[in-house]
């Protein structure tokens, strides 16, 4: 894996760009009004950076992260992605993306609405439960005590294994909860959404987590 594709370049995909090309990848940033808009985000992140169309970020990423408006999911370009690896960062926001019927009844999950619309990628959920500034202020080495720690989710185990070592290279501990349909455990309004926790503590907030029956 050398490159990562964005789709989207707000907070979180902007930060995420910074912490990539940190640590040697190149990135291929998008957004919904075109590469030329991100011309100053290029050039502040520096060599590694380029911007391109969502096509481009979906071609050219070896792993590719979609941050979007979830009401958006539907113009993720679906065939490029194939095969691929997609994180996804997305929360439901009602007031943001309007109503979701399955997502209001809990019926589902935003990385299996995801996954839906990306039927050959493999789908993992990661980056959705930290405040976007702390993905750069917060990284610290392996075995550092208190090291915060990331929630993943997937249903493919080696697509799992492959986004807990970015984010240990990224500078965060990992806890692994399982496929996408946990991965409500750790949405807006859970114990362990935007907490900053040790491994052990995001394992109990995870486990803490509750969910009105659908």
């Amino acid at each position: 894996m050398s490159t990562i594709g964005l789709i989207g370049a707000g907070n979180i995909g902007s930060q995420l760009a910074r912490l990539a090309v940190q640590h040697g990848y190149r990135v291929v940033l998008s957004n919904s009004r075109g590469p030329e808009t991100l011309a100053d985000l290029v050039a502040d992140i520096g060599a590694g950076a380029s911007a391109g169309t969502a096509l481009q970020a979906a071609e050219h990423g070896d792993v590719v992260v979609v941050t979007i408006p979830l009401k958006h999911i539907d113009q993720v370009p679906v065939e490029p992605l194939a095969g691929k690896i997609v994180i996804d960062t997305n929360n439901y926001y009602p007031q943001r993306d309007g109503q979701i019927a399955a997502l209001d009844t809990e019926s589902t999950t935003t990385a299996e609405l995801l996954q839906h619309h990306l039927p050959d990628s493999k789908v993992v959920k990661a980056f959705n439960h930290i405040m976007a500034a702390h993905l750069t202020e917060q990284p610290t080495p392996a075995g550092t005590p208190g090291r915060r720690a990331l929630a993943i989710f997937g249903d493919d185990e080696a697509a799992r294994t492959t986004v807990r070592a970015l984010i240990d290279e990224f500078g965060f501990d990992v806890v692994d909860g399982g496929p996408l349909s946990e991965s409500w455990r750790i949405q807006r309004d859970t114990p362990g959404y935007v907490t900053v926790d040790t491994a052990d503590e995001l394992r109990a907030d995870l486990a803490a987590a509750t969910r009105p029956p659908s």
